[in-house]
């Protein structure tokens, strides 16, 4: 494994703290693509027009549409990532290692979409929770499924962390590229993801155009970590952080009590929030935390299909409905709402699924 002994990680393993190559493009080429890994990413920032209008907002209300990835969802960045970055430091020998990893499905679903072009055998650790969609595509990609039960604590030997290093000390030749501590998580979201922003609201807006708010959820937290990184290369951005109601990582603690006095609980929601705190999540990068529970995320994801077209889940729903709570219940966020020469950006992780009960309300099922 790569060498990380110096940050802690509930799997115990790390990933390269070399410097960084290089941040990719923000354009992706119009000619012929050489394999599915180049559409990775590259994905567009689209104005939430109805939605602005509904809301009376002054302020550019744009989504980051993940979706438009190659695999749907935010995830395939750090899963190439970690991949090519393992190639080069010999941490992934190619017709040799075997990739397997705990997730929650997208980042799962990016590493099968690399494994399956690049050749490895890939197995994947996933908690009882997910989507049908997802198991489905991991399956569709070659990749061999092990399914954990939902409700167990991240560090028991039944959860899908605790599963995943059973398998990596019983298989032969493999590796766990260990998203909640690998530096190429966060890394992919300053070097790639951010440029990419910039890039477009330069491109639609001028040269002086920047982020003044970002609004992201947080389950590794490598996406509101880099995004938070890089777009503060262009100026100073208030960053919301989007935490379920049942999850621990949002400051400061109070925000995370529950009625019953209970640390956690579970959540429909998917990937987004945990029972622990991550190495790739930094939290001193969020300036605001915003608890969202499951029917006020699931109200908004089907906001978001309807009256805009976009085809998202309910990690995206939760964003939503982070950004509206910051913009209209606190002062400084009505300010930002109200004002035409403010930028808010709101980062939609992936895409819908549709066998899920929530993408209908109760009353019209």
């Amino acid at each position: 494994m790569p060498d990380l002994s110096s940050l802690a990680s509930p799997l115990g393993l790390g990933g390269s703290s070399a410097p960084a190559p290089a941040a990719q493009g923000p354009i992706r080429s119009t000619g012929v693509l050489p394999n599915v890994l180049a559409a990775v990413g590259h994905t567009p920032l689209i104005a939430i027009s109805k939605i602005q209008k509904e809301e009376n907002f002054k302020a550019r209300l744009l989504v980051k549409a993940e979706y438009f990835s190659a695999g749907g969802s935010v995830k395939d960045r750090i899963a190439l990532r970690m991949v090519e970055e393992a190639e080069k430091d010999g941490t992934l020998i190619p017709g040799k290692s075997v990739v397997i990893e705990p997730t929650s499905g997208n980042t799962g679903i990016g590493l099968a979409l690399a494994c399956a072009v690049k050749g490895y055998r890939c197995i994947i650790t996933l908690p009882e929770k997910m989507s049908t969609e997802k198991v489905n595509t991991l399956k569709a990609l070659g990749a061999e499924i092990v399914r954990t039960p939902t409700e167990a604590p991240w560090d028991s030997p039944e959860s899908h962390i605790g599963v995943a290093k059973r398998l990596l000390a019983e298989i032969p030749n493999a590796v766990i590229l260990d998203q909640y501590n690998n530096p190429n998580n966060p890394l992919a979201h300053e070097l790639g993801t951010a440029v990419e922003i910039l890039s477009a609201l330069q491109e639609s807006y001028g040269l002086n155009a920047k982020v003044d708010v970002l609004v992201a959820g947080a389950g590794t937290g490598g996406t509101i970590t880099g995004l938070a990184r890089g777009l503060r290369k262009a100026g100073e951005v208030h960053v919301i952080g989007v935490d379920p109601v049942g999850s621990i990582l949002a400051l400061p603690e109070e925000l995370n009590a529950l009625p019953g006095g209970e640390k956690t609980r579970a959540y429909q929601v998917e990937g987004t929030g945990y029972d622990f705190i991550p190495k790739t999540l930094d939290r001193s990068e969020v300036t605001t935390w915003v608890k969202i529970d499951d029917d006020e995320a699931f109200a908004h994801t089907r906001r978001l299909i309807r009256s805009e077209g976009l085809l998202v889940g309910g990690s995206s729903g939760s964003a939503l409905a982070g950004a509206l709570r910051f913009l209209k219940e606190s002062e400084e966020g009505r300010k930002i709402g109200q004002n035409e020469t403010k930028t808010v950006v709101i980062v939609l992780p992936d895409r819908n699924y549709i066998t899920k009960d929530w993408l209908v309300p109760g009353d019209a099922r």
